[in-house]
């Protein structure tokens, strides 16, 4: 089974859209998921993927299987994960201000690469830390 990037994005009227890169030859076909929260594009998504793999089963051709890795912009990602964590808990996990992620969530501004990466980087080691974490 073959793992691809599908990408998930705000966009400007405030749904989310889910797509995989038609650039990238992995796949012989393309498919997308949209919905007016990030589960329910994913779910889309995800439905139609099935549906793309029923089709091509009736047609009689090859299907390519396979795996996705959802890869967030930094609206939907913020969007998304403050249903689990709080902005401001966010806010002290990466040292940008509670308003400013809340400009990032609302889609009123864009952070810079530079904001992008701090909360990339400051994701994925509070992630490492929770994952060695052990309860007794």
């Amino acid at each position: 089974m073959k793992k691809v990037k599908a990408f998930i994005e705000r966009g400007i009227d405030g749904t989310y859209g889910v797509y995989v890169d038609l650039n990238d030859n992995t796949l012989n076909y393309g498919i997308h998921g949209d919905g007016a929260t990030v589960h329910k594009a994913i779910e889309d998504f995800q439905a139609s993927y099935l549906e793309m793999k029923e089709l091509y089963a009736e047609e009689n051709k090859k299907f390519v299987e396979a795996e996705f890795e959802f890869i967030y912009d930094t609206a939907s990602f913020l969007q998304y994960y403050t249903n689990y964590f709080s902005l401001a808990g966010l806010s002290r996990l990466t040292g940008i201000h509670q308003g400013q992620l809340s400009h990032y969530v609302t889609g009123k501004r864009n952070p810079s690469k530079q904001t992008i990466e701090k909360i990339d980087n400051s994701i994925h080691s509070f992630a490492e830390k929770l994952g060695q974490t052990q309860f007794v």
